[in-house]
């Protein structure tokens, strides 16, 4: 399967401001790309990329004053696996003191996922259901049914132990609220960011955006849950993972913008991939 991703941002700066973009498709997938998803900024301007602390590919530049459009596309190679046949439920639940160093920080709370706060919920909950992945499938079955999803809801205050009481929120809010009860029964969990398609499912379909997700650490490896859409999907392509929404924004704009216009494209393209590369007709 092929899918056509990309994004475009527009932003309106009153003066040159710093900005920082999380846009490109993850390293563990660049693999997969038919041309690599440069950021193309728009008046053009010099931009530098590098890696964040979690292996993040970033790129920054200086946005001049006025318009600035922000634009990536891609074509992606995927299997066209359905999410449901990568699960494993027989996974267990890895004991603290044998968990690999690197997954400790997916432990701790973290910006938006307050662990204090939530931890006795989160063990008068849970603390009764089986461990390992019944225990997440349970988390995510609860986030999913105990918050309402709508954009208007959105609110990039809101943290996890407010979404728990407010009861609605956006994807990133279901995706906290399901990190921090994890973390409060001791199971590594991070926040993922990237493109989730509608290829497959039957329409309407609505507009199409970023979403977020998480991974949890069981059974010597990482896998993946949607307390959002608690659905299987195809075509799910990760740019960004962090502890929270905190280390992976789309973009981190250093002074005053409005953002204008934001457009996210993921769909499936017809045919074969070129032998001189990907054609984007």
């Amino acid at each position: 399967m092929r899918i056509r991703i990309g994004s475009e941002l527009t932003f309106e700066f009153p003066q040159p401001t710093p900005v920082i973009a999380l846009l490109a498709v993850h390293f563990s997938r660049a693999s997969d790309l038919e041309t690599p998803d440069l950021l193309m900024v728009s008046p053009s301007v010099p931009v530098e990329g590098y890696r964040d602390g979690y292996g993040n590919w970033c790129s920054r530049f200086l946005a001049p004053a006025g318009l600035v459009s922000l634009r990536t596309q891609a074509i992606i190679r995927d299997a066209g696996r359905w999410d449901s046949e990568e699960a494993d439920m027989f996974a267990g639940q890895t004991m603290v003191h044998e968990l690999p160093a690197e997954t400790l920080q997916f432990l701790l709370g973290s910006r938006y996922c307050e662990t204090d706060l939530l931890s006795e919920t989160a063990w008068k909950l849970f603390g009764h259901q089986p461990l390992g992945w019944a225990r997440v499938q349970a988390i995510v079955d609860f986030v999913h049914a105990h918050l309402t999803f709508g954009y208007e809801h959105s609110r990039p205050t809101r943290t996890a132990w407010e979404a728990f009481n407010e009861r609605r929120g956006v994807c990133r809010d279901f995706a906290h609220l399901a990190l921090a009860f994890c973390r409060c029964l001791n199971i590594p969990a991070r926040y993922c960011t990237g493109y989730v398609s509608d290829i497959g499912l039957p329409p309407p379909y609505a507009p199409q955006d970023f979403a977020a997700w998480i991974e949890v650490f069981l059974a010597g490896r990482w896998h993946m849950f949607d307390p959002r859409n608690n659905s299987p999907r195809v075509g799910r392509v990760l740019v960004a993972r962090g502890r929270d929404a905190a280390d992976v924004p789309l973009t981190l704009t250093f002074g005053p913008g409005e953002l204008k216009r934001f457009v996210v494209t993921t769909e499936e393209v017809a045919g074969a991939a070129t032998q001189a590369g990907a054609s984007f007709a």
